[in-house]
C-alpha cells in the first residue's frame, strides 16, 4: 500500500468529538496507518452551508487537529462537498465563496484536500464538464500535497442512480480531462463492497484514466438502516494484490469510534499476512488489544446480535441483558475498554439512531 492507508470520517449521523479525533491521530500513527481525513456529513460548513464562513472557534479546532496529526506523523485531510454548486453558474461570487473555505484549507495546512460531489443530484446535461470546471479551479488554488474528487456516480452500484437520476452518457469519459495530480474517489461494485479484486479495479483505472483511492464504506454503519447495526466482524476480501491497483485505501468507519478501531486493526492485518490472514484470530487479537481480554471474548460471542439481529429484532429483554453484561467494562480502564463499553451500551439504548429526517438534511 506504500504507506496510503488511513480513515475518512465521512459518514451521517453523529459525528465524533474532537477528543476522538486527537485520539485516533496517535492511534493510526502506532498502527501504520498514514492519514485521517475529516469530513463528516454532519458538519454544514463542509457541505450544505458550504458557502458561509468557518466561525472562528470551528476554524480554530480544525487547525489544532491538524497540528495534532503532524504532531502525530500522519497527514491530515478534510472531506469538502460544496453542495450542488454546480447547479448555479460557476460566477465571480460562486469563486469568491469557494476560495474562502480553500484560503482556510491553505492556511491550516491541509495535506489531502478532498472535492466531495457525492449524494447529490447528478442528472444533468454538462454535469461532468460542469464539475470538470470547478475542481480544476480548486487545483490551481489548493496548496494541498494531494487532491480527491468524488465524482456525483462513485460505483457502478444501480442504487446512485435510483436515487440521483441517470448518469449522463460518456461522464467518466469526459472526467478524464481533470487535472492529472488529482486523484478520485471510488467504493467499488457497490456503494458498500464486501469486496475488493483486481479483476475490478483494473478496468476502473482505464475508465477514470487513474488508479483510484478506495473510499472503503466498511464498517461504516451511518443512515436509518445501517445505524441499527455493529460492524464488527474482521474484514475479509481485501487481498494486499488490490494495493497494485489504488492510490489508496481510505476506510470509512462507524458512528463509535474506538469499536471501529477493531476491524480498522483487522485491515492492517489483512495486508501485512496476505494469503496467511485469519480473520478469526485477527479479530481476537485487535479485539483484545483495543478492550481488554474478558471484553475481547465478550464481543466475540455477540457478534451475531450485533451484526445479524440488529436493534430492530433484539428484544427489550435481550438488549437489557446485553448491557448489563458490558456494564462492568465501563470503569475498565485498559485500553479503550470503557469507551468501547459505553458505545456498545449507547448503541442498544437508540443513541446511535440516524433518522431519516437528519439523513436527509446533513
Amino acid at each position: 500500500m506504500n504507506g496510503q492507508l488511513g480513515v475518512i470520517e465521512g459518514f451521517y449521523g453523529e459525528p465524533w468529538s474532537w477528543g476522538e479525533r486527537a485520539d485516533y491521530a496517535n492511534f493510526l500513527r502506532k498502527h501504520g496507518f498514514s492519514f485521517y481525513i475529516y469530513a463528516p456529513k454532519g458538519d454544514p460548513y463542509m457541505r450544505k452551508k458550504w458557502r458561509e464562513p468557518f466561525p472562528k472557534a470551528h476554524e480554530e479546532k480544525l487547525a489544532k487537529l491538524a497540528g495534532q496529526c503532524h504532531s502525530a506523523g500522519i497527514e491530515f485531510g478534510v472531506g469538502f462537498s460544496p453542495y450542488e454548486i454546480y447547479l448555479s453558474p460557476f460566477d465571480l461570487e460562486v469563486k469568491k465563496q469557494l476560495q474562502a473555505k480553500i484560503d482556510v484549507f491553505n492556511r491550516i495546512g491541509v495535506d489531502k484536500f478532498g472535492i466531495l460531489m457525492d449524494d447529490m443530484k447528478g442528472d444533468l446535461p454538462g454535469l461532468a464538464e460542469r464539475q470538470l470546471e470547478i475542481i480544476n479551479w480548486i487545483a490551481a488554488r489548493s496548496s494541498a500535497k494531494q487532491l480527491v474528487f468524488c465524482p456525483t456516480y462513485y460505483s457502478h452500484d444501480p442504487v446512485l442512480e435510483k436515487l440521483f437520476g441517470k448518469m449522463p452518457e460518456g461522464y467518466f469519459e469526459k472526467l478524464g480531462g481533470l487535472d492529472k495530480k488529482v486523484n478520485m474517489f471510488w467504493t467499488g461494485e457497490l456503494v458498500c463492497s464486501k469486496a475488493y479484486s483486481a479483476e475490478h479495479l483494473k478496468p476502473v483505472s482505464e475508465k477514470l484514466g487513474r488508479k483510484p483511492l478506495l473510499w472503503d464504506n466498511y464498517p461504516v454503519n451511518d443512515g436509518p438502516r445501517m445505524c441499527k447495526f455493529l460492524h464488527l466482524r474482521p474484514v475479509t476480501g481485501r487481498p494486499p494484490a488490490i494495493a497494485n491497483w489504488v492510490a489508496g485505501h481510505a476506510v470509512n468507519p462507524m458512528n463509535q469510534a474506538a469499536l471501529s478501531k477493531i476491524v480498522l486493526l483487522t485491515l492492517k492485518a489483512s495486508y501485512e499476512k496476505g494469503e496467511a490472514y485469519d480473520p478469526v484470530k485477527a479479530f481476537r487479537k485487535a479485539a483484545g488489544m483495543v478492550t481488554c481480554h474478558d471484553m475481547a471474548e465478550l464481543l466475540e460471542r455477540d457478534l451475531p446480535a450485533f451484526m445479524d439481529k440488529g436493534l430492530d429484532v433484539l428484544t427489550a429483554d435481550e438488549k437489557l441483558s446485553l448491557k448489563a453484561d458490558y456494564e462492568p467494562f465501563l470503569e475498565v480502564r485498559e485500553n479503550d475498554t470503557s469507551a468501547a463499553a459505553r458505545e456498545v451500551s449507547d448503541w442498544l439504548s437508540g443513541r446511535y439512531t440516524v433518522t431519516k429526517d437528519l439523513f436527509l438534511t446533513q
